[in-house]
């Protein structure tokens, strides 16, 4: 038992787990081979109280906290789902509302995401702006009791399947400041783009979203005109943690299967794991993986008492996602031939997890962030 969670947290990993096992492992291969987890599982999720963990239970949700966010963050990235989008959805989307939204606004959308009904996207990078947020150029325009939209978004996770875009855009082109809106996708003016084709999380639809002069009621504004970067500011260090819980739970799961491999494969009449090389290897990775892991899970302490800074947020991602990216390539090396074939899931693994370094900031953007603190 991990100290950071208590006994209802560890009730709810059962429960997240037997759930994953029946309903989305099965699966993964055919979600990869279409690009996109069918919006029946997202209701099914949902009936399972699986989605939008901490959402208040006067919405619908569970009323839980961030522990049981992590539980089933960690679930997915223990079989290698996480291109199985319910994370940006339930852990980021939801949160926003519920920080920022109106009363009326958390009626309206947050019992519809906790079931699955409604699913919900983050619309913040541009084609031409990288990690630079404050560069980006959708433009809203107040339009009598409302605003309309014009701009493009790209690599949007749950693109294709989304209802609702929590969008960030300008009302002014030439200030830094953001505003959040949200967008029914089903508004006259709004597309979504072919599904973006990528090395890694096949299965996680990602797509273009084109915003042509969409017009939003001022009701659908998130928070406060020109506030929305601050908002992000404050989402940006959970959102960087949960990369960071999906590596050392990644790393600990390929490391195990690794060593399940390593002990049964016989070369030149011994196991691989006969090899000094490869117990070394391994011993190395798994005193990695025990010192990454009591990082997170201290930070995770700190954010569910919201205590969390984007010093050790932005350390954790750096850490968490380097090292999975180094460790994830000593692993498949010690597959040998059969490590290069996407039927063994560390192949698959290996290939997810390049992304872990680019998006929520890429590594170089973190170390900004920690040489800004120093």
């Amino acid at each position: 038992m991990r100290k950071v969670f208590r006994d209802d947290h560890e009730m709810f990993r059962e429960q997240a787990r037997r759930f994953i096992e029946r309903e989305i492992v099965p699966h993964l291969e055919h979600w990869e081979s279409q690009g996109i987890v069918p919006k029946e599982v997202w209701l099914k999720a949902g009936e399972a109280g699986l989605l939008c963990s901490t959402v208040p239970e006067e919405y619908g949700g569970p009323g839980g906290d961030y522990g049981h966010s992590a539980v089933m963050i960690e679930e997915l990235a223990r079989v290698n789902a996480t291109a199985v989008g319910f994370t940006t959805h339930s852990e980021i989307v939801a949160n926003y509302i519920v920080a920022y939204g109106s009363e009326e606004q958390k009626q309206r959308w947050l019992p519809g995401m906790v079931s699955g009904e409604i699913i919900g996207v983050l619309g913040l990078s541009e084609p031409s702006i990288g990690s630079d947020l404050r560069s980006m150029r959708t433009q809203f325009k107040r339009d009598g009791d409302g605003y309309r939209i014009s701009g493009q978004k790209t690599f949007i996770t749950n693109g294709r399947n989304a209802d609702l875009v929590v969008t960030a855009g300008k009302l002014d082109l030439n200030e830094k400041k953001l505003t959040l809106l949200c967008v029914e996708t089903d508004r006259e003016g709004f597309a979504k783009g072919r599904l973006l084709s990528k090395i890694g999380l096949k299965g996680q639809d990602t797509s273009e979203l084109f915003f042509d002069d969409v017009h939003v009621p001022k009701e659908n504004l998130l928070g406060e005109e020109d506030k929305g970067f601050g908002y992000l500011f404050h989402q940006l260090a959970w959102e960087r943690l949960i990369i960071a819980i999906r590596a050392a739970t990644c790393i600990e799961a390929m490391l195990e299967e690794t060593l399940e491999y390593v002990k049964t494969r016989t070369v030149f009449d011994r196991t691989v794991f006969d090899f000094q090389n490869t117990q070394f290897k391994l011993a190395e990775a798994k005193a990695q993986v025990t010192m990454l892991r009591a990082f997170v899970d201290d930070c995770l302490a700190k954010v569910m008492v919201d205590e969390l800074t984007g010093e050790e947020a932005a350390m954790a991602k750096l850490v968490g996602s380097e090292m999975q990216g180094k460790l994830l390539d000593e692993f498949l090396q010690l597959h040998g031939g059969y490590g290069f074939m996407s039927e063994y899931r560390v192949s698959r693994a290996w290939v997810d997890a390049r992304v872990a370094r680019i998006y929520g900031g890429t590594s170089e953007i973190m170390k900004q962030i920690i040489a800004k603190a120093m």
